[in-house]
């Protein structure tokens, strides 16, 4: 016979060297205690060798694989790798290639190739043979393929005699390495040498050994046959020799996972896979598992896969939730398997396993848009959710591919789609910043909400803060991104933006200075106008007044000075300061029936009608008080809880209450005076709310906390002046006990000493330490203590009235927002609808989209919306954008006048973008009209010089005619 392969335009052969393999390999079975008997020490035949244990043949697995070769052809090739370095020599070179550890795909692996491989070693000799046939080629395998005739001719085509020294020699023989031993082992273990040559694809010797009639259905010990090899290594002329001697295309290995027909249809061998239906391969073996159409698409072998669906194979799945070839396809985002399955019935709907995913959610996770085109059109739902609730659009989002979403989007697919965690794909969009614009602008066209929350209350906003996005954040906020949207924590967005993006705070302010344009006449005419936009201070669809809060909380005050921030503030106290006015009368009729009951009652002890008259006033206002504490209370107990004021309100309440019971105790006195004093406090602290006195009242709440600090710090002091002096003046009846003591030393602090009376008094019982004790006191706590709070009060005062302005400013807008967010309650949703609309409309100050805005005249004094401080400031803001924008535009239209003088060519389009980029900054009409007149000036300077250059051209080419003419 030839020792060539017929076709040895594709053949490879394999080299491999087994030195390292071999000693890894028996560590591996000395650790496990098993170790394999080699053919001379074991006596039992082939037969019982297939049957014995797979766990007996456990050696340490390497990672070794079959992979086809470049051509896919019938006769495409295999090469073996090992993880570790090993030689592989092709037919045409002897140089030895290093092969690169093969990295596991993201995939299954349509076989295990180190099993296989493992297998076919573990075969009696099969170490030796895998050796042996890699060398037979040329004048070898001839030699080899004589020896073999001789021996079958002595032994009349039987085997080697069975005696043990016989085989001992022969093995001896076969180590040695020459042909006739080698010959020897072929004649005793004819199964594994026709395994191994259907796995190096040798066809001279499967046909050798065919003739001399092998079995076909011999197989290793994982239950592998030659059919099976012989379809892995992609040999179909063996494939085909074999279904001719009878081989069996459906068998399946021990393992139940793989027959011929799926080693065929995942190695893209369409040769063999044709070969494989034509004798009798079932091509939906396998089902409801994984089937040779499975393998197909999972390996892109588009020609098989048409063939496989052209023969019956079945496109789908009848087991629910189990993975079809739709799904593979998808994931790897195969157009043409795609195509391919669902021209041929495969359901686009279905889904797979656990997380519930259909095609259409792979392929959008994979990001191809072809893909989801075609399955859509198939009928794929794009409404369909996975486990997680998610749609294809999330998932489109999130592999950041807009092709996909704009595909989805046209289809009909809801961009306000929520999964589990109410996150719609805008969530997902800006999770990531790689392509997050483009996707944002896809969204937001397509109608998504851009300040839709989660179930935490996470608006697309926090998430870009959250992932220090400065660029998403910008554009979000461009597009109307609301940043007083709180999670279910009272996180703000805005309260995120500056601890993670804090760039981004400066182009939030230049937002507000666009706010504020010129919209009429020259800024020196007195009908000048002026427009205030108050859009970049007021969040859709929330309070007017929340942004200005979040600048509070977010230590972020300095912002409220800007002249758009303080004029909103300004019109919006003058909106709702009637409900201030409301509130003070309230507090006065209270405070005045309240002071006339506890005269009449407890001053003049007087029990006729007058009290009567008086009392059910008083009660009628501590209800109505009563009733506005606990709505405060409902609203937000929280924030309810750190003011104050709240518990100097419910003091008044529980004190009235305690001094209204009748008949008068004496106990009722006690209350009745801290009782006056409390309802006279909180009238002080409505009064303070008034822009006019509120200074006042902060300079007296400031001063207070301080001098308890002060006191708190020095307290030790003075109690042991006050146990001092009690020691020394316990006679005396100020000192009577400790108590009395301290109060008396609290009192000698503010001057009132009593120095006669107590310290030279003719009973004074202990002389000079008295007298020395008094001195100690005046010195360190009359007069150093003393000042040092005078001091200190006079420190806070200046403090104030240097920060007042913005003190005032934070005032306005704590009161202004805890107004409205009072009046905008969800608690009164229950009340009369008219009422409840007619006090919300009062205290808006704007009503968007037509009255989002005023307009001023600066230079009109009979302007009196705006204190002229503010006016002032609003038109100098202007005034500086405006000189700012014009020497901009100077400097531009300079360079290019430069350049022009230069020579240098000036293309259309870098002049109308320097054109573009000069007018954006501007807004108003003016400016543009400025603009236009300076652009006149400048082309009317180029006509004249380009004229008197046309002038320069002209005389000198007459000069030039008439030389030439002479």
């Amino acid at each position: 016979m030839n020792g060539a392969f017929r076709d040895s335009s594709y053949r490879f052969r394999i080299k491999i060297q087994f030195e390292n393999y071999l000693q890894s390999r028996s560590m591996s079975k000395s650790r496990s205690g098993k170790s394999l008997r080699r053919s001379g020490q074991d006596s039992k035949s082939l037969s019982s060798w297939r049957n014995r244990d797979s766990g007996a043949q456990s050696f340490e697995m390497i990672n070794l694989r079959a992979t086809p070769t470049d051509n896919q052809s019938e006769e495409g090739a295999v090469s073996i790798e090992f993880s570790d370095p090993v030689s592989i020599s092709s037919e045409g070179s002897s140089e030895d290639l290093v092969c690169a550890k093969y990295l596991v795909p993201s995939h299954q692996q349509p076989w295990d190739s180190t099993r296989m491989a493992m297998s076919l070693a573990n075969l009696p000799e099969g170490e030796k043979i895998l050796h042996a046939i890699s060398t037979l080629k040329g004048e070898t395998l001839k030699k080899f393929l004589t020896d073999i005739n001789k021996i079958y001719r002595y032994n009349k085509g039987e085997k080697i005699v069975d005696s043990t020294h016989s085989k001992n020699r022969t093995i001896k023989k076969i180590s040695s390495g020459d042909a006739e031993s080698i010959a020897l082992s072929f004649s005793m273990f004819p199964e594994t040498w026709l395994l191994i040559a259907c796995w190096s694809r040798n066809y001279e010797i499967v046909m050798e050994l065919l003739e001399r009639g092998i079995d076909v259905s011999t197989h290793d010990n994982d239950g592998r046959t030659a059919l099976h090899l012989a379809t892995c290594s992609g040999s179909s002329t063996i494939v085909e020799v074999l279904l001719k001697k009878g081989a069996n295309p459906n068998e399946w290995d021990f393992r139940n996972e793989m027959t011929p027909m799926h080693y065929a249809a995942a190695r893209n061998d369409l040769c063999s896979l044709r070969l494989l239906v034509k004798y009798g391969g079932n091509v939906d073996i396998g089902l409801p598992g994984r089937t040779p159409l499975y393998y197909a698409v999972l390996s892109n072998a588009y020609v098989c896969v048409e063939v496989l669906l052209k023969s019956g194979a079945c496109p789908n799945n009848p087991q629910v939730y189990t993975e079809t070839p739709l799904h593979v396809a998808a994931s790897l985002g195969s157009i043409k398997s795609v195509e391919l399955l669902l021209s041929h019935g495969a359901d686009a709907r279905v889904c797979l396993g656990s997380a519930r995913s259909t095609p259409l959610h792979l392929v959008a996770e994979e990001g191809s848009s072809e893909c989801a085109r075609l399955l859509l059109q198939a009928g794929a739902p794009y409404e369909a959710k996975n486990s997680r609730g998610q749609t294809a659009m999330h998932l489109a989002a999130l592999a950041q591919s807009s092709e996909t979403l704009e595909v989805l989007i046209a289809s009909g697919a809801d961009p306000n789609a929520e999964d589990a965690e109410g996150r719609t794909p805008l969530h997902t969009a800006v999770a990531k910043s790689l392509r997050g614009s483009e996707l944002i602008r896809i969204l937001l066209q397509a109608g998504s909400r851009i300040n839709k929350p989660d179930a935490f209350g996470y608006t697309p906003l926090h998430i870009a803060a959250l992932n220090e996005s400065s660029y998403i954040v910008n554009l979000l906020l461009s597009k109307g991104a609301d940043v007083t949207a709180r999670t279910k924590g009272g996180i703000s967005a805005l309260s995120f933006i500056i601890r993670r993006t804090p760039d981004v705070i400066p182009r939030f302010v230049s937002r507000m200075d666009q706010g504020i344009s010129l919209h009429d006449h020259e800024l020196g005419d007195v009908d000048c106008e002026l427009r205030l936009d108050f859009r970049p201070l007021v969040p859709g669809g929330r309070g007017e007044t929340d942004l200005m809060l979040c600048l509070v909380e977010v230590d972020q005050k300095h912002i409220l000075k800007h002249p758009l921030c303080e004029s909103f503030l300004h019109l919006k106290w003058l909106r709702i300061r009637k409900f201030f006015l409301f509130s003070l009368v309230f507090h006065s009729i209270f405070v005045t029936f309240f002071t006339s009951y506890i005269i009449v009652t407890f001053l003049y002890k007087s029990y006729n009608a007058m009290k009567r008259v008086l009392f059910w006033p008083v009660l009628i206002f501590t209800t109505l008080l009563t009733c506005k504490e606990i709505f405060q209370l409902a609203h937000g107990i929280f924030i309810y809880a750190k003011r104050w004021e709240n518990w100097l309100q419910w003091g008044v309440i529980v004190t009235t209450v305690l001094v209204l019971i009748s008949p008068i105790h004496e106990w009722q006195y006690h209350i009745a005076a801290i009782d006056i004093l409390l309802v006279w406090t909180e009238l002080m602290m409505v009064v303070g709310r008034f822009p006019m006195f509120g200074l006042y009242v902060q300079m007296f709440t400031q001063v207070a906390v301080n001098f308890f600090k002060f006191i708190g710090a020095y307290i030790c002091l003075i109690v042991g002046f006050a146990l001092g002096f009690t020691v020394l003046h316990n006679d005396y009846k100020s000192f009577g006990n400790p108590l009395l003591g301290l109060l008396k030393t609290i009192v000698m602090m503010s001057g009132e000493l009593e120095f006669e009376d107590v310290f030279f008094d003719n009973n004074l019982r202990f002389p000079w330490t008295p007298h020395l004790m008094l001195l100690a006191f005046v010195v360190l706590v009359t007069v150093i203590l003393t000042n040092l709070m005078v001091g200190l009060a006079v420190s806070d005062i200046q403090e104030l009235r240097r920060c007042a302005g913005l003190d005032r400013l934070v005032r306005r807008a704590e009161l202004v927002a805890h107004l409205e967010s009072m009046l905008f309650s969800k608690l009164l949703d229950h009340a009369p609808s008219k009422l409840v609309k007619a006090f919300r409309r009062e205290a808006l100050l704007l009503h968007p989209p037509h009255h989002c805005a005023i307009h001023v005249r600066p230079n009109d004094p009979r302007e009196k919306r705006l204190p002229r401080e503010l006016i002032k400031a609003v038109y100098g803001l202007v005034s500086q954008r405006k000189n700012k924008g014009k020497r901009s535009r100077e400097e531009n239209f300079s360079l290019v006048l430069e350049n022009y003088n230069n020579g240098e060519e000036i293309s259309g389009h870098r002049f109308s973008r320097l054109i573009s980029a000069t007018s954006s900054s501007d807004i108003g009409r003016q400016q543009l009209m400025d603009l236009s007149c300076e652009l006149r000036k400048f082309s009317r300077n180029i006509s004249i010089k380009l004229e008197k250059l046309s002038e320069r051209v002209e005389s000198t080419l007459r000069d030039v005619e008439l030389r030439n003419e002479t």
